[in-house]
């Protein structure tokens, strides 16, 4: 455990040296028109398919938490073929699209790590909070599919593991929790969450039932039918996911881990957040800026690719 509490120690201090290399008007003069450009591509890609905020959001996750905020779950394979991410990872074409214009206006300025601009405007279009982004990151040339075999968090971790993982990586418990809201959107795939339905018990009777026809019980049977991870407001991003988590609504195991009802170790915070919208809106605001800030390549480090899906 103490080994556990240097490593994030040592990465949160990584993570403020690196943020400090940050800035929120890094592109003020290289490209003074990024900002409005993503802004306007995300909103369009989130009103042409609502599901697309929640997709950008998961990415900008998935590739935070494997060696960073540095675009590299973008790279072709590699990431993209670990076990969490392998045909479920998407919205590779509304980021190659924002790259292609910002290339045409500021040639090889802009980095593919527009991701954490990307997700903050998601979160925005679908009714979220906004927040200031640091901008500065710089593109990977490595991609690590073990890593993230290894580092994101599965839907079935209880909440010791849930804490760890994130622990791990700089985060309190509190934004951890905050975290796991990003599931008041998007969606999850039958094999994510078909040991819940037919094998806990501490789970709203209908709110299974209405679940099962579409995932039935035999494994690889529809595997990737998709649920709501959301069943009250599933494409608004707002406090209702801690609601049902209350109800015994929540569709993952990793979701329901967080609320036991009988004053656990989160329950305190979920109350917190499903009470008060402003507190859960400020709680992922402040750990979204933490998780874009997990060790950036910033100065030389790295490269910015002309194309994310490969290499200069």
């Amino acid at each position: 455990m103490a080994s556990s509490s240097l490593s994030a120690v040592l990465l949160l201090c990584l993570a403020v040296a690196a943020s400090a290399q940050l800035s929120p008007t890094f592109y003020d003069t290289t490209c003074p028109n990024a900002l409005a450009t993503i802004k306007s591509a995300v909103t369009a890609a989130v009103n042409k398919e609502n599901r697309m905020g929640a997709s950008l959001l998961r990415l900008h996750f998935h590739d935070c938490f494997v060696q960073g905020c540095d675009a590299s779950v973008l790279l072709s394979g590699m990431e993209q073929n670990a076990i969490p991410n392998v045909m479920s990872l998407r919205g590779f074409e509304v980021i190659d699209s924002i790259k292609a214009q910002l290339e045409t206006m500021c040639k090889q300025t802009v980095s593919c790590a527009i991701l954490t601009v990307a997700a903050r405007d998601s979160v925005v279009a679908l009714g979220g909070p906004s927040w200031t982004v640091p901008l500065g990151r710089r593109d990977s040339t490595n991609a690590n599919e073990a890593a993230a075999n290894n580092e994101l968090p599965p839907p079935f971790f209880d909440l010791v593991n849930l804490t760890q993982s994130f622990g791990g990586k700089g985060f309190t418990v509190t934004d951890m929790v905050a975290l796991s809201g990003a599931h008041t959107i998007g969606q999850a795939q039958c094999q994510n969450f078909r040991d819940r339905l037919y094998n806990e018990t501490n789970i709203n009777s209908g709110f299974a039932t209405s679940l099962k026809a579409n995932c039935p019980q035999p494994t690889g049977s529809d595997d990737r039918n998709l649920a709501n991870l959301d069943v009250s407001t599933p494409y608004s991003f707002d406090n209702a996911y801690y609601s049902n988590l209350k109800s015994q609504k929540g569709l993952l195991h990793s979701d329901h881990v967080l609320f036991t009802g009988t004053g656990g170790g989160t329950d305190n915070t979920v109350n917190n957040f499903a009470s008060n919208p402003a507190a859960f809106s400020s709680a992922f605001a402040s750990a979204m800026v933490k998780m874009g800030n997990l060790s950036p390549l910033t100065g030389s480090q790295g490269q910015v690719r002309i194309s994310c899906s490969k290499v200069n």
